[in-house]
């Protein structure tokens, strides 16, 4: 028998279900929300069932806040999310199942800004990214770049990843109307490689057909490239982590699961789909 079937959905998000060995072996852990995540939660779901005949693991995306409200429903193991969960979605939690929301860290993303290959501007500050997508700025000419219209692409606002650009680029100032907003990070940087004059964001792990900008934390500051040693000193100035959430501290083959990610496995591949592995001194099951 395969040891892996895989089934790709289109509807509210991306979905992704693998299953290895027999299907009465076990109760299969989900993971459900970012989509930033999904490629990442597909790999370590493929490996770690390869690795572990009978284990069951099915992965589905839709937004980090999809993952958040399905963990306050009690509908998922892991709630996969590229923001932190907010106290009042975490007081949801333990209203509902009695339990302490446990906090993982499980990588780390340099949010990037996509551009299109051929656009000559290679650097924009945090101010002049806030002014585009406000609708500040609407020429390429005003950050340096040719006479054309800037074409802005987003993520929809159940994303994690909306709401880290809103709250540390935009200082929580309103997108514009003209941004287009699309369900999820491929579909950004898709839009992005078939337009020079786009302008779009995402994880790192994202960028065929686009180059990444380097970022400015202000105009006095020196322009970072969102690489590995950047971004985990920090020094790029959109990094962020990317976390698993669980109801109450993992166990059974959850705790597994958990201590296999955060182990030099499961944080091989965080760095082989395009993300960064946890720092060293990072912590497990860490609660807020």
């Amino acid at each position: 028998m395969s040891w892996h079937k895989r089934s790709l959905m289109l509807g509210l998000g991306l979905a992704l279900s693998l299953h290895a060995g027999p299907l009465h072996a076990q109760k299969a852990i989900t993971l459900k929300g970012s989509d930033t995540m999904v490629i990442l939660g597909q790999r370590w779901a493929e490996v770690y069932m390869k690795n572990n005949p009978g284990s069951r693991i099915q992965v589905t995306g839709g937004g980090s806040g999809t993952g958040i409200a399905a963990l306050i429903n009690g509908t998922t193991d892991i709630a996969e999310s590229s923001r932190s969960m907010k106290d009042k979605e975490k007081e949801s939690v333990k209203n509902k199942s009695g339990k302490e929301v446990a906090e993982i860290p499980v990588a780390v993303d340099g949010l990037a800004v996509y551009i299109h290959s051929s656009n000559p501007v290679k650097v924009l500050s945090i101010e002049q990214l806030k002014d585009i997508y406000i609708g500040k700025t609407t020429n390429w000419k005003q950050v340096g770049g040719n006479d054309a219209r800037i074409i802005t692409y987003g993520r929809e606002n159940n994303s994690g990843t909306y709401a880290y650009f809103k709250e540390h680029v935009l200082a929580n100032a309103d997108f514009h109307p003209s941004v287009q907003t699309l369900p999820g990070t491929a579909a950004v940087t898709n839009a992005v490689a078939k337009d020079p004059k786009a302008i779009g964001y995402g994880g790192i792990a994202y960028a065929k057909g686009i180059h990444h900008a380097q970022v400015k934390k202000d105009a006095a500051s020196p322009a970072v490239e969102p690489n590995m040693e950047n971004v985990l000193s920090g020094a790029y100035p959109i990094s962020r982590y990317l976390y698993w959430y669980t109801a109450g501290e993992p166990a059974g083959e959850v705790k597994k699961l958990v201590d296999w990610v955060l182990g030099a496995d499961g944080q091989k591949l965080v760095e082989s789909v395009g993300y960064y592995p946890l720092p060293k001194k990072t912590g497990t099951g860490k609660k807020k």
